[in-house]
């Protein structure tokens, strides 16, 4: 998954071809790029949990290399919402509306 970190303009017309419609393709999307977000934040604070100090003294907390470096690691990946549109855009995404009851709600 090659996915650029700098800013890109995309077609909305490419974007709306998916589901017909502008605005039910972003909600997929945005829904999407929520459950991309909360993976990657459990998994970062699973991370980090190995490094928890339960001290509360300021002065004995010491900079931890390791944990650093795997911070900057996750401040350098791609955005959610970048990582989502690159994926409903390959068609790796597919929804569904939940019933025929209610037409408004979609799932992913």
């Amino acid at each position: 998954m090659a996915i650029q970190a700098s800013i890109v303009t995309r077609d909305m017309d490419k974007i709306a071809d998916k589901t017909g419609n502008l605005y039910e393709s972003l909600t997929v999307i945005s829904k999407r790029a929520r459950q991309v977000a909360v993976t990657v934040k459990e998994e970062l604070n699973s991370k980090l949990a190995e490094f928890a100090s339960t001290v509360d003294n300021l002065e004995e907390i010491f900079e931890n290399r390791e944990q650093i470096e795997i911070s900057k690691f996750y401040e350098r990946m791609p955005k959610s919402t970048s990582v989502a549109i690159e994926e409903f855009i390959e068609g790796k995404i597919s929804s569904r509306y939940r019933d025929a009851e209610e037409p408004n709600k979609l799932e992913l």
